[in-house]
């Protein structure tokens, strides 16, 4: 029996911190700001793209949560979202995706050597102001962070043999890939609390984000392109292995391996092959499979928390994890 999790809106994870967010995108403007024509034209196109501000949330929350003190908690919220911007800029060029939440993507737009270029001027502007804070510790949590975030997208392009690509290979992908800078985000909105509160925050923001990555894969196969703003069955057709297709493929017989062995050996698979493995990952049970393990890393995520006292920003961040799992793009 499926569980599902009350729904929750962002909106309302994000009321506790609603003010903080509007100067987080001030200093973003601020951080990015180029007197170059062509940095100042596509820092344009990127503050029209910088979505929903999820990590930067996050940050404040758990600042919150932990009685944190910090004022430059709102410039580290605008440096997380910045690291988040460069690595889209970079997947997109990498993966030559010509839309992101509904709007052309910066290579689509303009060229993947630029893409590259921005990509490289979004993570020198974070350094930048990491280093004006003077102060190591959230340098080196969010350069550990950056690293770990590059060497998983390097384990995705290593990924040769897709079918025998596992689960303990594609938990590690999504801890580096998305996860870490989840963590990094609770974890550096928390350095000014106690050290229980601060270890805590960083494994709740790991978990949640490997809880949100798998319903992120899960949207892949079940969202149409009207609500996710990139093509559905995206992921199939760039070859990439997520945990539906790989729990489906330890239930599925011969035959059925050979269509996921076709299609990945497509150069581009047309709609019929994408649909047809599409069927098949959700009638071999995939897509099930994969939702309970997001709801089972949604329960570790929650339990985290236990260790923060009451507060308006505790239960947001209990709430970001029903908007984690729930949410529908």
């Amino acid at each position: 029996m499926t569980v599902t999790l009350p729904r929750v809106a962002l909106h309302d994870v994000q009321l506790p911190v609603a003010a903080e967010l509007e100067h987080v995108v001030d200093e973003l403007r601020r951080i990015i700001a180029a007197d170059f024509p062509i940095i100042s034209e596509v820092n344009e196109h990127l503050l029209r793209m910088k979505g929903k501000l999820f990590r930067p949330t996050l940050l404040l929350l758990s600042h919150r949560a932990a009685g944190g003190n910090d004022p430059r908690a709102v410039t580290l919220a605008a440096v997380v979202e910045l690291i988040h911007l460069a690595t889209l800029v970079h997947d997109d060029s990498v993966d030559h995706s010509a839309l992101r939440r509904g709007l052309p993507t910066i290579n689509a737009l303009f060229s993947h050597q630029i893409a590259v270029i921005m990509g490289d001027y979004l993570y020198s502007r974070a350094i930048i102001e990491l280093v004006r804070l003077d102060d190591p510790t959230p340098l080196r949590v969010l350069a550990r962070v950056t690293n770990e975030m590059t060497v998983g997208e390097m384990r995705q392009l290593e990924a040769h043999d897709k079918l025998a690509y596992g689960e303990a290979a594609y938990d590690q992908l999504i801890r580096a890939k998305t996860a870490s800078l989840l963590s990094g985000a609770c974890e550096v909105g928390a350095l000014t609390a106690a050290p229980a509160y601060r270890q805590a925050l960083a494994r709740f923001g790991m978990l949640l984000g490997m809880a949100f990555q798998i319903t992120d894969d899960l949207l892949d196969y079940t969202q149409p392109e009207a609500v996710t703003g990139k093509p559905s069955g995206l992921d199939l057709r760039e070859h990439k292995v997520t945990l539906p297709l790989i729990a489906a493929l330890a239930r599925v017989p011969p035959a059925e391996r050979r269509v996921v062995a076709r299609l990945m050996e497509t150069a581009e698979p047309s709609d019929e092959l994408v649909a047809e493995v599409i069927r098949l990952v959700e009638g071999a049970g995939g897509l099930e499979a994969a939702r309970q393990r997001a709801l089972d890393l949604a329960q570790q995520a929650e339990a985290e928390l236990d260790v923060l006292p009451p507060s308006a920003a505790r239960d947001a961040l209990q709430g970001s994890i029903a908007y984690a799992v729930e949410r529908r793009s």
